[in-house]
């Protein structure tokens, strides 16, 4: 197999209505830039007709998954299966415009190791604009990295940056802090962003509380360290709010109203959830780590392929 300048990888999920025109938009772009490319399509469970959309396009390599596992195994599976020295991610729901990969490839000539694009001008709707710009804040806290969009999928990386890097949960959206974390340059370019035209998104509360898990994981690892988190980190998230909003509420009415906190059993309740969250949430990045090491030790991923189907002019 010959090797390729540039992988672009994107993960499908019930996608039927964007495939073959994302792929239209890919290969246009790519074929102004006068690199080899390969297009890497990966299937994540569609429950349509993406599957048999995506049979019918070439060039492409098919990665078609047994079931649904998530975008972040996806983009890791389309990553390993990849072999151009230049891996292109970017989400398969025409919001990216592929035309903005010149964009990136140019940061990278430049000596950057990865260039993520940033949504300047975002084209979503009020509550996804909310919770993207409330987990940026919480990111520019936690890790301090250098780049204003975490959540967008387009992103440029030189091969050598990915080397190793194994993906859980929704860390997908944390790899140019995960590289920095390990000393790689990091830099991000304006792009285009679109409105999503056929199809659903796929961001709901659910992955929202994944993410912060997974963010709090890698500070975890930034500070202290050279996933069942999901489970137990939201949990335990959800019981130390619950916790602090019940001894709030008795602190303000021993203030307001002079009631005998010691005479009501609501404060033990609110100190009993916010101890049980912090366990919760210590044993969740403690099973993370454990299991993190049992893949490595096992060679295994959190994902099956059923089958790799290559395709060529």
């Amino acid at each position: 197999m010959l090797k390729s300048e540039i992988s672009v990888v994107v993960p499908l999920y019930n996608e039927e209505g964007n495939a073959k025109e994302l792929h239209r938009r890919i290969v246009d772009a790519l074929n102004k830039l006068n690199r080899s490319y390969e297009i890497i399509f990966v299937n994540d469970g569609s429950t349509d007709g993406t599957l048999q959309e995506a049979k019918q396009l070439s060039p492409v390599v098919l990665v078609n998954f047994r079931k649904n596992f998530g975008q972040t195994a996806a983009f890791d599976a389309g990553i390993k299966v990849s072999n151009g020295n230049i891996v292109v991610t970017m989400d398969g729901d025409l919001q990216n415009d592929p035309k903005d990969i010149g964009l990136l490839l140019e940061k990278i000539d430049q000596g950057f190791d990865c260039v993520a694009g940033w949504r300047w001008q975002r084209k979503d709707d009020f509550t996804k604009k909310f919770f993207s710009r409330g987990a940026n804040l919480l990111r520019k806290f936690f890790l301090a990295d250098s780049i204003h969009d975490s959540g967008i999928g387009l992103k440029a990386y030189r091969r050598e940056a990915l080397e190793g890097l194994d993906l859980f949960g929704e860390m997908h959206r944390f790899i140019p802090g995960l590289l920095e974390l390990d000393g790689f340059r990091v830099t991000e370019v304006k792009v285009s962003h679109h409105p999503r035209i056929h199809g659903q998104t796929k961001y709901n509360w659910k992955r929202a509380f994944k993410g912060f898990s997974d963010m709090v994981y890698i500070w975890f690892l930034r500070k202290f360290a050279n996933r069942p988190m999901h489970f137990f980190g939201a949990s335990g998230i959800v019981l130390c709010l619950l916790g602090t909003v019940v001894l709030v509420w008795m602190v303000i009415e021993k203030i307001a109203l002079g009631t005998a906190i010691s005479e009501r059993i609501w404060p033990m309740v609110g100190f009993f959830f916010v101890f049980i969250g912090v366990q919760f949430f210590i044993f969740g990045l403690l099973a993370d780590l454990s299991l993190k090491n049992y893949y490595k030790v096992r060679n295994r991923m959190n994902y099956t392929i059923k089958e790799i189907i290559r395709t060529e002019k």
